[in-house]
């Protein structure tokens, strides 16, 4: 699958890229992409909600009536969860929603994303750029030349840049990662995936084993 090459104004450099086939141009495994996704989201989730059970409700422990002769059913504490500032029944408790997915799964999933990106002509290649500081307008530029404006965008740099980084992290619809650095959901979220020319053989190594 060959890609023409773009310089950051969105002008063709007149140079070709051949992306390989075992990347973007594999038939996408649905069920792999739902599992990474799933996985994606469950380890963001903090678990942290709590409710306090009638244990541990602070409060007195006598008994508040007596036992019969009242027309009302028995209740031996104001802790009970059927009094008003009283304990939950079966709350919330902290806990940990992650769970494990194996290496070659994910390696499936992000081939998946990127073969669906591919196949809907939303993958550009750009020549490798940087900014001589980091300034949200010269990045903002490199939207505007890409007609991304308003729209989701990630970016995939060959290795860490600050001054790219930086750039970018104040726009709301904008992420860059390095090439290390992909999910399945984030290359699904992106109406266009921004692959930089250094970056391509980075992702190639890391998804084909």
């Amino acid at each position: 699958m060959e890609v023409s090459v773009l310089d950051i104004q969105g002008k063709d450099t007149g140079r070709k890229v051949e992306l390989s086939d075992a990347v973007y141009g594999i038939e996408p495994n649905d069920h792999a992409v739902y599992l990474d996704v799933k996985h994606f989201l469950a380890n963001k989730r903090q678990g942290t909600s709590k409710a306090k059970e009638r244990a541990e409700i602070s409060g007195s422990t006598r008994k508040i009536k007596k036992q019969k002769g009242t027309g009302t059913a028995r209740a031996g504490s104001i802790k009970s969860p059927v009094f008003r500032g009283g304990g939950r029944v079966f709350g919330p408790r902290p806990q940990d929603h992650s769970f494990k997915l194996n290496k070659n799964l994910k390696r499936l999933a992000r081939r998946s994303a990127l073969s669906i990106q591919a196949k809907e002509n939303n993958i550009i290649v750009v020549e490798d750029f940087n900014f001589e500081t980091p300034k949200t307008k010269n990045f903002t530029s490199i939207l505007q030349a890409f007609g991304l404006e308003g729209k989701k965008s990630l970016f995939v740099l060959a290795e860490s840049n600050n001054n790219v980084y930086l750039s970018s992290r104040n726009l709301k619809r904008s992420k860059t990662v390095i090439n290390t650095g992909l999910s399945t959901y984030e290359l699904l979220n992106a109406n266009k995936v921004i692959l930089s020319e250094g970056s391509l053989e980075g992702i190639e190594s890391n998804l084909s084993k």
